[in-house]
């Protein structure tokens, strides 16, 4: 029982700062606050999935961790590379 109270208040508190995080993607004054706030949103639903398959008692959601985890990575580097150069990928080729 006391399990299922301390998965809960940990749920709440990732989904408070989920929101919090949202807030600082729609308000964030530069480019770099809006990716970094991006890149731990994806995090937080990493540990809000891991919490519902701790209090579901699963190894179901493991699969979807690593699919939430390397989609933030992949967006994270792309979003970065962007930022740096202009452009996602480079499409030219050296002959």
């Amino acid at each position: 029982m006391i399990i299922k109270i301390a998965l809960s208040i940990g749920l709440l508190l990732y989904s408070i700062s989920t929101f919090l995080y949202l807030y600082r993607i729609l308000k964030g004054p530069t480019t770099s606050d809006k990716v970094i706030a991006l890149d731990s949103i994806g995090m937080n639903l990493v540990a809000i999935v891991a919490l519902l398959s701790m209090f579901y008692r699963t190894n179901a959601y493991l699969d979807v961790i690593l699919l939430i985890a390397l989609l933030a990575f992949i967006g994270t580097v792309s979003f970065s590379k962007f930022i740096e150069k202009g452009k996602v990928i480079d499409r030219e080729r050296d002959n």
